[in-house]
């Protein structure tokens, strides 16, 4: 197998807002009457959307709010903050940086919406992802494998010549059933080894060599 590309996650991955999350969540959620732990944040990591504001929803006294207020508040000042500043995750950018010098074209796939990659990546230099796939312009999001099949054929590679890095159990389980390799970065929550995974502590020592390796 030949390294046609690599697939980044976001959240977690690239950039690490999962504090920001966590941190807006617990405090948005507590003026609502709702009691929820840094514990409750972690188990919606690398979650949709969606899914994220049932389980919020489920913790709210009836009538405190209306969903799509939730969410659209939830996201606003998430967004807020990634608009101001963002942390890279170590070895992230200089891994991208590595990957667009030799010629290997990046996805980024995110569970999040475009909004929220856009205040991202304006952190960023534009040129670094050939393709984004947002949050809200996929049917079906993570652990489903679309996400990651549409940026393949946006890219026009096979699956299974690519490497998905993922940060999340949901991520990894839709870069598999994608048909990539897998390289596994957590950071809240374990994730076991597996057939075409690594789980790797830092992306710090990778290097388009090194990815090539992990097909060859």
């Amino acid at each position: 197998m030949t390294l046609r590309a690599v697939l980044w996650d976001m959240d977690g991955t690239l950039v690490d807002s999962e504090p920001v999350w966590a941190r807006v969540q617990m405090e948005l959620l507590g003026s609502l009457g709702a009691t929820w732990t840094i514990e409750d944040c972690v188990s919606l990591v690398g979650s949709d959307l969606s899914d994220a504001v049932d389980a919020w929803m489920a913790r709210i006294p009836a009538g405190a709010i209306e969903r799509d207020e939730l969410a659209e508040r939830m996201y606003g000042e998430v967004v807020g903050v990634l608009k101001q500043e963002v942390v890279f995750r170590p070895g992230a950018v200089e891994l991208l940086q590595a990957l667009k010098a030799e010629g290997i074209p990046c996805a980024l796939v995110s569970a999040s919406y475009r909004v929220m990659i856009d205040a991202v990546l304006s952190h960023l230099p534009p040129d670094l992802y050939d393709v984004v796939v947002a949050g809200d312009e996929v049917r079906n999001g993570k652990p489903h494998p679309e996400p990651y099949l549409t940026a393949a054929r946006e890219l026009k590679v096979d699956p299974a010549d690519c490497i998905v890095i993922e940060d999340s159990l949901g991520g990894t389980a839709s870069g598999t059933a994608a048909g990539a390799f897998v390289l596994a970065v957590p950071q809240w929550i374990a994730i076991p080894a597996a057939p075409r995974r690594l789980v790797a502590e830092s992306l710090e020592p990778f290097t388009p060599q090194s990815l090539r390796d992990l097909l060859g």
